[in-house]
């Protein structure tokens, strides 16, 4: 399929509310290749669709995992319909290029969805795997991890991030070539 260009933060795209999918076609199958190859592209580890532009709720994840595999995901129209105790962690986003910051998020989370064929899935996730779809459904909902900073370190970042805004990006970005290599 094809590496599609990140939305950087400043784009008004990632501040909105992605609507739900209805049709489970052949379109939503292209999005769906296109959130995977970009995503493996960026060397991220998970990407939701308004991250390329597109105002759908769909996302895709692929955690590594401690012994070489992979847990991988494409979540459409997800609902986390549980969540329990807490874990803070580092996380950085494919959108906002160059800065990690701790985060508290729930440890154990519960999702309803469906594949980009449309078939149910009810999936249980703990640890990094429930991070990461936390991290995507806030993206789905136009929230971005610095907007659950405290407001002292959202402070701190606020040069940086008005920088970007403005198309100034850290001095290590290199976005991937489409059709190339990083």
């Amino acid at each position: 399929m094809a590496v599609r260009p990140v939305r950087i933060y400043g784009d008004p795209v990632l501040r909105q509310k992605a609507v739900e999918v209805v049709d489970f076609d052949a379109a939503l199958r292209d999005l769906v290749a296109d959130l995977r190859d970009t995503m493996a592209a960026y060397r991220g580890v998970g990407l939701a669709a308004n991250q390329v532009g597109v105002l759908l709720r769909a996302l895709v994840v692929d955690v590594p995992l401690e012994d070489e595999r992979h847990e991988r995901w494409t979540l459409v129209n997800p609902v986390i319909t549980s969540r329990s105790g807490s874990e803070s962690g580092e996380e950085g986003c494919l959108s906002i290029p160059g800065i990690y910051e701790e985060v508290t998020r729930s440890r154990h989370i519960a999702v309803t969805a469906r594949d980009e064929n449309g078939q149910p899935l009810n999936l249980e996730a703990e640890g990094y795997l429930a991070r990461a779809i936390q991290h995507e459904v806030d993206h789905l909902d136009g929230v971005l991890f610095v907007d659950r900073l405290s407001i002292l370190k959202r402070q701190f970042l606020r040069r940086s991030l008005e920088a970007m805004a403005r198309g100034e990006m850290p001095e290590d970005f290199s976005p991937p070539v489409p059709g190339g290599s990083r």
